[in-house]
């Protein structure tokens, strides 16, 4: 029996102000992180911030386009969503997400068949809302921590809690015997291969 602990850590809404600094804690902790992007947020100025994650082992993924509640629209309303993004991630760092995570974690049996892309949740820390402590968002997902495990947090602009708090939750995690890698890296370390119509919260 395996005694290897991976997990993951991702992050949604960028790119954003805060992704820089998400990545210069990653580079010094020498670990990998999986972003999942909205379309909407990729700009010219955002470009080198997703190549240098993509230089330092991090994955891209999709977040759709406008972060809108994907279960009150057509099917091809959610292919567009997924589409636009998926295509200006392939445009600026020269690779395809090969996973989603929908906006709100709201899903519905169509979206899953609008696309062939594998649905990623998590555990999270509610670290979208101000009132939560960096303090206590470290405290939450440490507490969560298991084997296989997707972080799920937030690099939305101004979100410098969150930045203050993975400061904090890599080295905890490290500490644990956690070893961090990507969503795609979770899957093939467990030898799992992700399923279409599925939502993976984790990989084991």
């Amino acid at each position: 029996m395996s005694t290897e602990k991976i997990i993951a850590l991702t992050f949604d809404d960028g790119p954003a102000d805060v992704t820089p600094q998400i990545l210069d804690i990653a580079e010094r902790h020498g670990v990998p992180a999986s972003f999942f992007v909205c379309g909407n947020n990729i700009t010219p100025e955002s470009f080198e911030v997703m190549r240098r994650a993509v230089s330092l082992g991090c994955e891209i993924h999709n977040h759709s386009r406008t972060h809108s509640d994907m279960t009150k629209m057509s099917t091809d309303e959610i292919m567009a969503e997924i589409d636009f993004t998926s295509g200006k991630v392939e445009e600026t760092v020269g690779i395809r997400p090969r996973f989603f995570r929908p906006p709100y974690i709201a899903v519905n049996q169509l979206m899953h068949d609008a696309t062939d892309l594998t649905f990623i949740c998590g555990l999270g820390a509610e670290d979208w809302l101000d009132e939560v402590s960096a303090e206590e968002r470290y405290k939450r997902i440490i507490s969560q921590a298991e084997d296989g495990l997707v972080i799920l947090l937030h690099d939305a602009q101004g979100n410098v809690k969150t930045v203050e708090a993975v400061d904090m939750i890599i080295p905890e995690l490290k500490k644990q015997g956690y070893e961090l890698v990507t969503v795609s890296q979770l899957f093939e370390r467990k030898n799992i291969t992700p399923k279409r119509g599925e939502m993976y919260t984790f990989v084991r």
